[in-house]
């Protein structure tokens, strides 16, 4: 009798142990978002500029130069797009376009970035102060790494272009 109490007044010690240490997924998310950002990326948990979303969301931003500010438009994946939304690449359709288009080489690029990242992606978002990506964190840092040079290379394909010119930048009617 003895016996099975002590083993019980271990289990109410232990047990609260249990609840509070982290899932496997806290702690791949965890060690994702602390590599993310040692990469210069900013991570947050925000609403995201999906129709009748209120629950935050994950969302990675690669700051532009504050010289070279970026121009302001909003993809979201098909399964979250109404259909009357002009499509842009597979999967992908425009939410709010910019107002000025895309370099074809630019919009290549983000057409290849679109097609290669994973289902929980979401949103990608542009504004002059950031490029950014709306999704679940469904990846480890060493597979989410392999998107970085393609999202390094949009950003700073996009920085310089800005809606407004006369926010700065480099963008000038009818270049490229």
């Amino acid at each position: 009798m003895e016996w099975l109490i002590i083993v019980f007044a271990l289990m109410l010690v232990v047990s609260p142990v249990m609840w509070i240490r982290p899932s496997p997924r806290q702690r791949r998310v965890a060690a994702l978002r602390r590599d993310a950002m040692k990469t210069g990326l900013s991570v947050k948990l925000e609403k995201p500029p999906l129709h009748g979303e209120q629950t935050a969301m994950p969302v990675y931003r690669w700051h532009y130069p504050p010289q070279r500010p970026g121009p302001d438009f909003v993809l979201v994946r098909d399964s979250y797009a109404a259909e009357t939304l002009k499509p842009l690449a597979h999967g992908w359709r425009w939410r709010q376009e910019p107002l000025r288009p895309l370099p074809l080489d630019v919009e290549e690029s983000l057409k290849r970035l679109l097609s290669r990242l994973p289902l929980d992606a979401l949103v990608i978002e542009s504004n002059r102060n950031a490029l950014s990506l709306w999704w679940w964190e469904s990846q480890d840092f060493a597979r989410f790494a392999t998107y970085l040079d393609d999202i390094e290379a949009l950003r700073d394909g996009l920085a310089g272009r800005p809606d407004d010119p006369g926010l700065g930048g480099d963008f000038q009617a009818g270049s490229k």
